[in-house]
């Protein structure tokens, strides 16, 4: 199975860029459609993107839709989120998360796998 590590959190400043990575390792990682959640605080976890198998199709939410470019690299078994113009409100711990299942879903429960997270903090 497929153990997941992400990296590239930190501290900025609203406006500034951050590009989120998560590693993959095990597994045949271009069976998996690949999606990246975040959690703030006392709130529930939420979609932010997600991306086919193949890396042909994307979705993202409404609040990042615009800012927030997912992409992935099957050959070295990555998969990015660059994340434009933060707001204070993309504070969170990010989570990258893979499903075996076809097609895209941003429904949390229904991905096999989790990364431990990487926190982003957007001051204002």
């Amino acid at each position: 199975q497929v153990q997941l590590v992400e990296s590239g959190g930190g501290l900025v400043q609203a406006g500034d860029s951050l590009r989120l990575s998560c590693a993959a390792s095990g597994g045949t990682f271009n069976s998996y459609t690949m999606g990246w959640f975040r959690q703030a605080p006392g709130k529930e976890r939420e979609f932010v993107a997600a991306i086919t198998k193949s890396g042909g199709g994307t979705y993202y939410s409404d609040s990042v839709k615009g800012r927030f470019t997912i992409s992935r690299d099957n050959a070295k078994k990555m998969v990015y989120l660059q994340m434009n113009s933060l707001k204070p409100e993309d504070t969170a711990v990010y989570y990258c998360a893979a499903d075996s299942a076809d097609g895209l879903t941003t429904r949390s429960r229904l991905y096999d796998h989790w990364g431990q997270g990487t926190q982003v903090t957007v001051s204002s």
